[in-house]
């Protein structure tokens, strides 16, 4: 223990202090004797004490209790290490009682494993959750600080390989220093295992058509041997070759070329024998390729789009053509084309999962959609509600426009154990949205089977849809599969529906458990007029429902996707009502054609027949029938374009469109309208990994942007994620991604001012981790320097004990003592203000001490008298009371009545007191009572003076 002053300059102070001092004893003051001797020594002691605070005096304590922390590295490049856990608990026992032992384990983040305590680690078991695909070794050390507990000399063990790649150790380990915390270090030894990664793919990210370019691939590997590198361009491979490769770095080339316009990913995977790690086999690359603008085309019937491909190919467009089931699964492959066409697609062809990839890429992405009629098409295609009705400029359901024939319909849908999960939950929305699309005069009936048929929804109209679809979503999967019986109700209960058309829609996954005539069932069917879909999932038994869908006059589906049963059950019942198609001649009136109304003022040819439907609130309709139903309609949706022309392109219904002369130049025009819409001011975009944050920077050559910047970002299998842009200086913005998983991004960069907003798409590449690197060179020098910056020690794996046996220096630490300073100087300036005020003697002490006792005894005699003169008077009463009662016996036994004393009765009052007092005064007992009367106004007077 000690004592220590933190600025001790200030104590220069002392020099003036004591003159101070001897000035004040020796000079004339108002105070003489003791007092001025007490008042210079409370006042010099009062200036003493505050030239310690002055120079922050503290009082410096020795601490002999440890305190360790151990920080343990938990990151994917800890692959192969000794027992991590037994080294711990094997350090701990070194320890003495009353040290405290704590652990915590990070990666890119840190955990608590264990909080320091006087307890052992013999139980421990490192199971804290930490993100362990980067290694942050400060945010370990930086909350080991933060754990340290006071009053303990402090010390921090951390176990790791030193191989940063997030965070600042050295700043940390600056910090530590200053706080007096050392670091021993106990490393990790390098993993020894075989490995070879792909550690960059470099290609030019903008290519043009027919440009050859090397995709540039470097590969590090910690052994010599052959192996295999195989280069993919969309997910399809273009380069397969033998390589032979040496310890260390290894380079390739293999030439690209930039046969398709678009956005393309690359993706680079080697393979080597005796590779012990495959997570860094992988590399990624990106280029947009320029070109003439590229049309996918989706038909519904093969061979149908010949019209559309020569009219493209008359203005120079390139097109691929391919059926609704081959539509990419990825949204970057629909990136690569400038609009999508589907021609007289039925949705029941497209999973619910391509519909969607296509709204996002003309919403997201600016690539342009058209839509075009047929018997299969728009509401007769089934996309009621689907992602696809969202991103057109109309939508199927007719809204009252026209009379529809009542419709009697029943759903028979199988509830057995098989359909549980998404099987029965889709088979359930499909009934909602079929409900939703019905009239309130149309009869809704629901009946659910497994080894029994049960009515969800009896046959009724639909007064309350809300009321139908609740039961609906109440249907719960049990059982096993009685299809016949099931129908059969249905059929039963049909027949007591009045309605225009009448239909039935059986949905099963299984097979029948009786087999029973169901060609009997289906004659009577048709007598009452009555059809009957049929829907087959998995491994239904598929010729059954299909003979039994040709018999009822009615149609057979089968699909392995689920998700496609919501547009099968709406396009059922759209079909039911044929409306739908109206086939009456007519020649289209021009409406709002806005920039196509050049094209269009001088006539347009006759459509034969189209497909209903109703324009959007925002759409522009160019053409329109005579009832006001669109032919050609178009919107903005998001960042991309759309167009609905609801007649054929295959000359079924507009034979004299596709004679046209102009039909080439005019069709198209409507497809390059949809094209992307980009602004002519690109970015210029650089991506930096730091840890798990990916920083994007963009840089344009506008300065003076006034709106905002956003940037979309899109990967395979990630929802959308939008970023907004800061400014960082003029022209240049900045925003951050969370890292999740390697691959190619796609980021739509849109700009918004005013009323005006353009948008330009590029890409970039996020690496896997930087924890499976191959690096040759460990973490080992910066481990030292840690240690030596800290004052700490290299441990080893072989004496875990030497944490606690070497011989630590205690630390000292200080309790400041200014607040007890300045307390004591204030109590000692008031005592000195006490002793200069109050000038008392000795003689005038004891003077005014004896005057205090006086007075106190004479109140105490006080109180004596008055209490003595009580007692007598209650004395003198009592012997009244007791002469009175003799007096009157005696009388009584003379016979002598007891008379008053009438004379004092008529008005001698004078008479009577002198006698009562000559009686008084000759008897004992009135002698008594003026004694006690008398000292009672003798204490009476004296406590009035």
């Amino acid at each position: 223990m000690g004592i220590r002053f933190l600025e001790p300059l200030a104590l220069l102070l002392l020099l003036p202090w004591i003159a101070f001092t001897l000035w004040s004893f020796r000079a004339d003051l108002r105070v003489t004797g003791v007092r001025k001797r007490w008042a210079v020594s409370l006042r010099s002691l009062s200036l003493l004490l505050l030239i310690a605070a002055l120079a922050g005096m503290q009082w410096v304590q020795p601490l002999q209790r440890q305190s360790v922390i151990y920080v343990v590295d938990r990151s994917d490049s800890i692959i192969e290490t000794p027992d991590t856990e037994a080294w711990l608990r094997a350090s701990a026992l070194a320890k003495d009682g009353d040290d405290y032992v704590g652990v915590v384990s990070f990666g890119l983040d840190a955990a608590v494993d264990r909080n320091p305590s006087i307890e052992g680690l013999n139980q421990l078991e490192l199971q804290s959750g930490v993100n362990d695909r980067f290694t942050d070794l400060s945010r370990g050390l930086q909350l080991a600080a933060g754990l340290l507990p006071e009053g303990t000399s402090p010390r921090v063990v951390l176990v790791s390989d030193g191989q940063e790649n997030a965070g600042n150790l050295l700043r940390q380990a600056r910090l530590l220093k200053n706080s007096g915390i050392p670091v021993d270090v106990l490393q990790v030894p390098p993993s020894a295992k075989k490995d070879a990664a792909i550690e960059s793919v470099k290609l030019p990210v903008k290519l043009y058509q027919a440009e050859k370019a090397p995709l540039e691939i470097e590969v590090v590997s910690t052994f010599a041997g052959t192996g295999e590198l195989r280069i993919y361009e969309d997910d399809r491979e273009v380069s397969r070759q033998s390589v032979q490769m040496e310890r260390g770095d290894n380079r390739y080339a293999v030439q690209i070329l930039a046969k398709e316009p678009g956005f393309h990913r690359y993706r680079a995977e080697i393979y080597q024998e005796g590779d012990e790690q495959a997570a860094n086999n992988m590399g990624y690359a990106f280029s947009r390729v320029s070109g003439p603008p590229r049309i996918l085309i989706a038909e519904g019937v093969s061979g149908s789009s010949t019209n559309v491909e020569e009219a493209l190919a008359a203005g120079l467009i390139g097109s691929r053509t391919l059926p609704p089931e081959m539509l990419p699964l990825e949204l970057a492959d629909y990136a690569q084309f400038d609009s999508i066409v589907l021609n007289n697609v039925p949705a029941t062809r497209m999973s619910e999962h391509q519909m969607s990839l296509i709204e996002q890429a003309v919403k997201d992405f600016g690539v342009g959609l058209v839509m075009l009629g047929g018997e299969d098409s728009f509401g007769m295609g089934g996309y009621f509600k689907t992602a696809i009705e969202r991103a057109l400029p109309v939508s199927m359901e007719l809204e009252g426009k026209r009379e529809i024939p009542s419709l009697g319909l029943i759903l028979v849908i199988d509830r057995s154990g098989s359909m549980d999960g998404g099987k029965l939950e889709l088979a359930k929305e499909a009934a909602v949205r079929t409900v939703e699309l019905m009239r309130p005069k149309d009869t809704i009936g629901v009946v659910a089977f497994d080894s029994t048929p049960w009515w969800v929804v009896e046959p009724q109209k639909l007064d309350d849809p809300k009321k139908v679809t609740d039961l609906i979503r109440s249907i719960q999967p049990a059982g096993g599969t009685e299809i016949y019986t099931a129908v059969e109700e249905g059929y039963q209960r049909m027949l007591k529906v009045e309605a225009q058309r009448k239909h039935l829609i059986l949905l099963t996954d299984g097979q029948s458990a009786t087999t029973r005539s169901y060609e009997e069932l289906a004659e009577k069917m048709a007598e009452g007029q009555m059809t009957l879909s049929t829907v087959a999932i998995g491994d239904a038994d598929t010729g059954l429902l299909e003979r039994l869908a040709k018999m009822a006059k009615g149609r057979y589906y089968y699909t392995n996707d689920q998700s496609t049963l919501p547009a099968i059950f709406s396009r059922e019942a759209v079909m039911m009502a044929r409306t739908y198609i109206v086939d009456q001649p007519f020649v289209p009136s021009v409406g709002q054609a806005g920039d196509w109304a050049s094209m269009l003022r001088e006539g347009t040819p006759q459509i034969k027949a189209y497909v209903a439907a109703t324009p959007k609130p925002t759409a522009e309709v160019a053409l329109a029938s005579p009832e006001q139903d669109p032919l050609l309609a178009r919107w903005q949706y998001g960042s991309g374009r759309a167009v609905a022309w609801t007649s054929d392109v295959t000359g079924k219904w507009s034979a004299d469109w596709v004679n046209w002369a102009s039909f080439p130049e005019v069709f198209s025009r409507i497809i390059k309208w949809t094209f992307p819409q980009f602004e002519a001011f690109p970015f210029e975009m650089d991506a930096q990994l730091n840890g798990d944050r990916m920083s994007l920077a963009l840089k344009s050559m506008k300065t003076d942007i006034q709106g905002e910047v956003s940037i979309k970002i899109t990967a395979e299998g990630q929802p959308a994620e939008v970023l907004k842009a800061s400014p960082t200086v003029p022209g240049e913005y900045r925003a951050d991604l969370q890292v999740k998983e390697p691959g190619v991004y796609l980021a739509q960069v849109q700009v918004t001012e005013g009323d005006k907003s353009g948008s330009y798409s590029s890409g970039f590449v996020i690496p896997y981790s930087p924890e499976f690197r191959v690096s040759d060179q460990g973490g080992e020098g910066k481990l030292k320097e840690v240690a030596e910056l800290t004052g700490g020690r290299l441990l080893s794996w072989d004496k875990p004990e030497e944490v606690f046996g070497a011989e630590i220096p205690p630390k000292k630490q200080p309790h400041d003592l200014t607040r007890f300073l300045l307390i004591t100087v204030l109590l000692l300036w008031l005592a000195d203000i006490g002793v200069r005020r109050l000038n008392l003697t000795l003689r005038r002490r004891i003077i005014m001490g004896s005057f205090f006792l006086q007075k106190l005894k004479e109140r105490e005699t006080v109180q004596a008298a008055e209490m003595a003169a009580a007692a007598s008077v209650n004395r003198l009463r009592q012997h009244k009371r007791s002469t009175k009662v003799i007096r009157t016996e005696q009388l009584s036994m003379q016979g002598r009545p007891l008379q008053r004393d009438t004379q004092n009765e008529a008005g001698n009052p004078s008479d009577d007191a002198s006698s009562r007092g000559i009686q008084a005064d000759s008897s004992p007992s009135n002698a008594a009572e003026n004694e006690g009367l008398n000292r009672l106004l003798a204490a009476k007077n004296r406590r009035r003076r």
